[in-house]
């Protein structure tokens, strides 16, 4: 009876390790819900992104920003491709994909009668 007590402890205790290393390892990381987003050298003020915003409330997907993480579960900053200072290599500039991208889509939006702010001032706030 002895000998049996040790080896139900530890399996028990294996069991508990294996089920709670399956249940942590399904969790994805959910992203801040709001970036500064303050290019080096801008002018102007610093954007206030809302991925609540822009993920439950128009339901976007991740990946159409993040269009070249190869991890969805673990996103990377868009800086770290497209270059604050402008376009060098593959990837053009941060400041020329944010406004394409922003713009294109809100721009989409208002279209239709969804407000989503269009003029430098609605995102680049004092």
């Amino acid at each position: 009876m002895k000998q049996r007590i040790p080896i139900v402890v530890m399996s028990c205790f294996f069991a508990l390790s294996t089920l709670s290393a399956f249940t942590f390892a399904g969790e994805e990381k959910r992203p801040p819900e709001t970036v500064t987003i303050k290019l080096d050298g801008s002018k102007l003020p610093p954007v206030t992104f809302s991925h609540t915003i822009h993920t439950e409330k128009t339901k976007l997907e991740c990946v159409t920003c993040h269009h070249k993480d190869t991890d969805p579960k673990q996103p990377e900053a868009c800086t770290k491709c497209h270059p604050a200072a402008g376009g060098k290599g593959e990837a053009p500039g941060a400041k020329d994909v944010f406004h394409k991208q922003c713009q294109t889509c809100h721009k989409e939006s208002s279209a239709k009668d969804v407000k989503a702010p269009t003029k430098c001032n609605e995102c680049h706030k004092k």
